[in-house]
């Protein structure tokens, strides 16, 4: 089985948490499975949450049953696995505030004239400031295969976003690599973990002396960026389902036998050249 790999990035990036919708939109942190389905569906020129709005505006009665996105409904079943790239995961965040004058962000009704017309509307919104981390896609099904084809040959039907039409992604082609499956009793993940998945090494535990010697104990610093992120989105509404995600340095322990894989680490020139991994499991 091989992996696709690809680095995604930006100058900025929005992926708005849909629980506050006034005074100030606010973002998630990280990019999120279903934003980064939603980019790999403009790729290939999937219909999104749109097409979803075209449905309820039919006039006729019609039996309305629970359904997805387009982009979602092909690539729900995708493996991927998401590293982040800045440093301990963790990527500013500004609030900008910006005019919004086309009309379209804001409607007003005149009870006189019995008319909608569109009025000024200021927009505060929180993004992050020069996004970047690394994807990985197990190829192992035929729309895989396809965005393989599509990113390696730098084609896309729709422009990828980074959330909203704002912020333009770039994608950088990194690869496609043999999956080797690695197996041990604990592990350093260089990607995203499901949190209830894992259990972690305390830093004076016997198990750690195991792994480390007595100086890189004393040196061991560990850093956790955990995050409620969606993992998957409900068919009757299209509301996302979080699920709690972690991104550390330190030692972890997968509770149900989570395959791990090992990658080649090329953050760099260094790491190019003396051949080191990372550590990556799918979901």
């Amino acid at each position: 089985m091989e992996i696709l790999k690809f680095k995604l990035s930006g100058k900025s990036a929005f992926f708005k948490k849909p629980e506050v919708n006034t005074y100030c939109y606010f973002t998630y942190g990280n990019i999120h499975r279903i934003a980064l389905l939603g980019i790999l569906g403009a790729i290939l020129g999937y219909k999104g949450y749109s097409q979803m709005k075209d449905i309820l505006s039919i006039k006729e009665e019609i039996d309305l049953k629970p359904a997805y996105p387009e982009f979602y409904e092909k690539l729900k079943e995708l493996k991927i696995a998401i590293l982040p790239l800045n440093p301990k995961g963790v990527i500013t965040k500004k609030i900008q505030i910006f005019n919004n004058s086309t009309g379209a962000g804001s409607k007003e009704l005149d009870k006189k004239n019995k008319i909608e017309y569109g009025v000024n509307l200021i927009v505060k919104e929180q993004w992050l400031e020069n996004p970047k981390w690394e994807i990985c896609i197990l190829l192992d099904c035929e729309e895989a295969k396809k965005i393989k084809e599509a990113i390696q040959n730098h084609k896309c039907k729709f422009y990828p976003y980074l959330g909203t039409n704002d912020h333009f992604a770039d994608i950088e082609y990194l690869g496609v690599e043999e999956a080797q499956p690695i197996e041990q009793d604990d592990y350093r993940i260089d990607s995203f973990m499901a949190k209830d998945n894992i259990e972690f090494i305390e830093k004076n535990s016997r198990q750690l002396r195991k792994i480390l010697s007595e100086d890189e104990i004393e040196s061991y610093s560990q850093f956790k960026y955990e995050e409620a992120l969606p993992k998957s989105i409900d068919a009757e509404v299209n509301n996302y389902e979080l699920e709690r995600f972690v991104y550390t340095n330190g030692f972890v322990k997968f509770l149900d036998g989570k395959q791990v894989y090992s990658i080649l680490n090329q953050d760099n020139k260094e790491a190019i050249e003396a051949k080191k991994r990372k550590n990556i499991v799918f979901y």
